[in-house]
């Protein structure tokens, strides 16, 4: 079973915001702007990384629809995508953590130090990514709002007054001038802007 949530979008015609939901919801709305003869370019972008969707609408809604429950849907047991079935194996009472193995790579001092630690190599190395992490919380919430509007101004912005000031603006956490920036541009494409940079400005307010 697929546990994974559906992927929330925002699509745009032009500098005109269409849809904002669930990504089957969505892409019906764009599907209908295209099949009117939409003159501007029909774009998608996932709601919180702002990475672009792109997608096939050929055929009818129910095709689309179609496809995309197909790509969503979890690999079939034993299909290509199935791990081997030496690489599923458990050891007697050992938990399902799961847990990956990958390679790590570090200087021997590091290594030596691992191995004293209580619980060995890999409990060390958990906790000083959960401690990193925690440590790191904010300013990884900022980054990742940042690079989010980043890229969605770069793709519905790039070309408009004030779009490398409002970058510089964003990076800087200057809200008031990244504010100020964005306002000539069209209404859609400004609000969904300040909503992805909010969160790196809000240490500004």
């Amino acid at each position: 079973m697929d546990e994974r949530p559906p992927t929330r979008c925002i699509a745009f015609a032009g500098a005109r915001r269409i849809a904002a939901g669930e990504l089957a919801e969505v892409a019906v709305k764009a599907k209908e702007a295209i099949d009117r003869g939409a003159r501007e370019p029909v774009l998608l972008f996932d709601d919180a990384t702002s990475e672009p969707i792109d997608l096939d609408f050929r055929g009818t809604p129910a095709d689309l629809l179609k496809r995309l429950a197909r790509s969503a849907r979890p690999p079939a047991a034993g299909g290509a995508a199935a791990l081997p079935e030496k690489d599923t194996r458990r050891g007697p009472g050992r938990p399902k953590l799961g847990v990956v193995a990958r390679e790590v790579t570090l200087l021997p001092r590091h290594w030596a130090w691992l191995t004293e630690q209580p619980g060995g190599a890999s409990v060390a190395l958990r906790k000083l990514v959960e401690q990193a992490r925690r440590d790191n919380d904010g300013r990884d919430r900022i980054r990742r709002a940042q690079e989010s509007a980043y890229r969605f101004m770069s793709a519905m912005a790039g070309d408009r007054r004030g779009f490398e000031e409002a970058t510089r603006a964003l990076f800087a956490g200057d809200r008031a001038r990244f504010d100020r920036l964005v306002k000539p541009w069209p209404t859609d494409i400004r609000n969904h802007a300040k909503k992805l940079a909010a969160a790196a400005l809000a240490a500004s307010t």
